[in-house]
């Protein structure tokens, strides 16, 4: 980094631009801007985050980098905007099976409390292809408006659907090569490749992520916890360095603000 008047290294470490010689840091344009953190916390929280299958919670990141948990916190939210999916990716193809859940914490009593529908939880969305990408969202309800303008918006028009009996999903075959189902209810779990037994168990890892690791996550902010749980789904066969990388990489023009678009 060196000063293009002087020709001396420059101790702020800033660049400066070739066009209009205004100097810049690495952070601009970045999920880094106008942070105060050393840079040596986002990269030890990065690395967490790329290594951790069900996440790590901003209350260790306060313990290991001795900053505090509002830091944290807005560290760690920065970097899950990084993972967020492009406006621009590509839908899925292929098999692709489709469910939907709840998140919000378990019945307080087992076989009386409800589980999901008609209780306050949060409903969620997913559509996986078959050995592939996924893309899950939060949803407002879980009508057949809802879910099949999900479907639309994430799954190519020529792949094959595959969900439960879930009337919601009546009818959504015409708009695809097929549409073919499970029923649950009959205990019914597989006939022949027909099964959502992929994107239930993808549900499995947010679920213990939550769990586990949040213990509780408000409806807010659920959908960053969505785009990390996603990210580190799609990039699985990456090495933890090289999702690390990655990581790194996507946060480059993104902004997370407090005011005005992209708002924390």
């Amino acid at each position: 980094m060196v000063d293009a008047k002087t020709g001396e290294r420059n101790k702020r470490f800033l660049w400066r631009c070739h066009d209009c010689k205004l100097q810049y840091t690495v952070r601009i344009g970045t999920v880094f801007e106008e942070s105060r953190l050393p840079l040596r916390h986002w990269c030890y929280a990065f690395y967490r985050a790329a290594t951790s299958k069900k996440g790590v919670s901003a209350l260790e990141i306060k313990r290991n980098c001795q900053i505090t948990y509002r830091s944290a916190l807005f560290l760690m939210n920065r970097i899950r905007f990084a993972m967020a999916p492009d406006s621009s990716t590509a839908k899925l193809t292929g098999v692709v099976e489709c469910d939907e859940t709840w998140v919000g914490g378990r019945p307080r009593v087992k076989g009386i409390s409800k589980r999901g529908r008609g209780t306050k939880k949060t409903p969620v969305f997913a559509a996986v292809e078959r050995g592939g990408r996924i893309r899950r969202r939060v949803v407002t309800d879980v009508t057949g408006d809802t879910l099949k303008e999900a479907i639309r918006e994430t799954v190519d028009n020529q792949a094959r659907i595959m969900t439960d009996e879930n009337s919601s999903y009546r009818g959504i075959g015409r708009e695809y090569a097929s549409h073919e189902t499970v029923c649950h209810s009959a205990k019914e779990y597989a006939r022949g490749d027909v099964n959502t037994n992929t994107v239930e168990s993808s549900f499995a890892l947010v679920k213990r992520g939550i769990v586990g690791i949040y213990h509780n996550v408000s409806k807010e902010h659920l959908h960053r916890y969505i785009w990390q749980f996603d990210f580190l789904w799609n990039n699985r066969a990456l090495n933890d360095g090289e999702r690390m990388a990655l990581m790194i990489r996507e946060s480059e023009g993104k902004r997370l603000r407090y005011k005005g678009p992209n708002v924390l």
